[in-house]
């Protein structure tokens, strides 16, 4: 039942993926089906010795810790201790592509979170595994290491994760001598994924009723925004006890994944700051600074009015309960700039819920399986430029050079450049999809796969430009050719300046034609889907 899926021949890890036919399956299977079976299955007669909480780089957090929460009062019952541990896994960041500046951000925020918990005498503990194989029986060889009798985590909704889970579920319950049991808990969203459901009884696919469910689901019970309290403290005696773990170090940077520079370090930090207190710091500057305009402003890069909590949801530094419930403790988020922001949080939830919905979500393969069918362009110049912000088209490229810059790019521009790449470009998807997990700190599987489902509908960089960036102001801050462009030439300079004008710019002449580029993205899209039959 946890077989590896088989991947596509393709050397570029980025377009690896199972066949449609194979995706299907997975899908039947449910791995999350899977995994609830075998916790079911298991013997839980067994007392407390020591319990063990695993992070995983989804919770990084005491506060509000759905798992943790849970280990801690089961230590309780017992005479053992609490133990927490982090898998660090360097295979798993060059396999998912995690960037320098999310890497940094994780162990940061370890780095704050074994403070915490040491000044509660509970270890964290960090377990390498070298090679992705290896990360189960990591996790058992410290089990059976420390008298382990509870492993408490809390879920990821990926087939890879669902599948490590699965595998270390059925070896524990093979394990008669042991007696240790896993319970996971759910923790990434206020409502269980996969839980809402349509009138006649499915799972909601589209986001407008998904979210209307939610408002109501969350309204009518605002415990759903209830939260838990931070780990009991361990005696003091666990200090001496599991020494060798308190001096467990944070360890270091992978080499593939260290920063260019120092100062690309040092301005990324300055940035994203880790840790609980920074997301809910940035919280309340939120609350605070923008979030009245939010409603009229969210659209426009150049007022910056987003909360940038993005990084601390990806990592799990806050829990949405604990965000929401700062919010609005009654689950009332009537008012024009919270709604709207809100809106923005369900689809996290949302993309969540399609995780479970249609596990293959996960696997490198759109939501809508026919869109593997379609035969996308091999154009290494029109790359190249993309990821270089130097497309020709201004709204596009800064975008791009934002995400350079910051690790991380206003929503506004995601959809604007996977948009170009995917329609206009016409070239593959996953390579966008797997240059922003590369590069964004605030990356994350659900949200990045569900924002670059490849679909009919094409962004017009100009247009876009000119309704949500009506000033220029952001084209002109990322792209400083164009800053002494004057009025609407900033959003197409090569179509509205003169040759000469143009020339002195420095600025390069779009690298493809937008109206003909849409014609053949439809036209092929249309034409390779017709008769595909995943």
């Amino acid at each position: 039942m946890t077989k590896k899926h088989p991947r596509s021949p393709s050397p570029d890890n980025a377009l690896r993926h199972p066949s449609t036919k194979r995706a299907k399956e997975i899908d039947a299977e449910s791995p999350l089906s899977q995994l609830y079976e075998a916790m079911d299955a298991q013997n839980h007669d067994h007392s407390p010795r020591n319990v063990l909480h695993w992070f995983r780089s989804k919770d990084l957090r005491i506060e509000d810790n759905r798992g943790l929460h849970a280990a801690s009062q089961k230590a309780g019952e017992g005479k053992g201790s609490l133990l927490t541990m982090y898998l660090f896994s360097p295979e798993d960041m060059e396999w998912h592509g995690t960037s320098p500046a999310r890497v940094d951000f994780i162990l940061e925020t370890l780095k704050l979170m074994q403070q915490q918990l040491a000044e509660k005498n509970i270890p964290l503990a960090i377990v390498t595994a070298e090679q992705r194989s290896d990360k189960v029986a990591k996790v058992q060889e410290f089990i059976k290491n420390h008298d382990i009798s509870h492993v408490y985590g809390n879920y990821e909704y990926e087939v890879d994760e669902l599948r490590r889970d699965l595998k270390l579920a059925h070896q524990l319950a093979e394990d008669k001598e042991g007696q240790t049991t896993l319970q996971l808990c759910h923790d990434q969203t206020v409502v269980e994924p996969g839980t809402l459901t349509t009138g006649s009884g499915g799972p909601h696919k589209v986001f407008t009723p998904y979210h209307k469910a939610w408002l109501a689901e969350v309204g009518s019970d605002p415990s759903y925004l209830e939260t838990v309290a931070a780990p009991e403290p361990n005696d003091s005696s666990a200090k001496k006890e599991f020494k060798t773990l308190f001096d467990s170090s944070i360890p270091s940077v992978p080499e593939s994944k260290e920063f260019p520079s120092d100062d690309d370090r040092k301005r990324i930090r300055d940035l994203w700051p880790a840790g609980n207190a920074a997301g809910m710091q940035r919280l309340r500057e939120f609350l605070n600074e923008k979030v009245e305009d939010y409603a009229s402003t969210r659209s426009n890069p150049a007022a910056d009015t987003s909360s940038r909590l993005s990084a601390y949801f990806s990592s799990g530094a806050v829990s949405v309960r604990q965000v929401l419930s700062t919010v609005s403790p009654k689950a009332d988020f009537s008012s024009a700039g919270i709604s709207a922001w809100v809106r923005e949080v369900v689809f996290r939830e949302f993309y969540r819920h399609m995780l479970v919905v249609a596990p293959h979500n996960s696997l490198n393969l759109p939501q809508n399986l026919k869109f593997d069918f379609v035969q996308w362009e091999d154009d290494e110049e029109g790359w190249r430029k993309w990821c270089e912000g130097k497309t020709g088209v201004p709204f596009v490229d800064a975008g791009m050079r934002q995400l350079e810059a910051e690790a991380w790019m206003h929503n506004r521009l995601r959809m604007n450049t996977a948009s170009y790449l995917r329609a206009n470009l016409l070239i593959d998807y996953r390579k966008g999809e797997r240059w922003f997990a590369e590069k964004l700190v605030d990356w994350d599987l659900a949200n990045n796969t569900q924002g670059w489902e490849p679909g009919y509908t094409v962004f017009n960089p100009v247009t876009q430009a000119e309704k949500n960036d009506p000033k220029g102001e952001y084209i002109r801050r990322w792209v400083p050719e164009l800053r002494e462009v004057e009025g609407k030439a900033v959003f197409d300079p090569y179509h509205r300046l003169s040759k000469e004008e143009f020339e002195k710019l420095g600025y390069p002449e779009p690298h493809v034609d937008f109206d003909e580029t849409k014609r053949r993205c439809m036209e092929r899209y249309k034409g390779d889907m017709k008769d595909a039959d995943p």
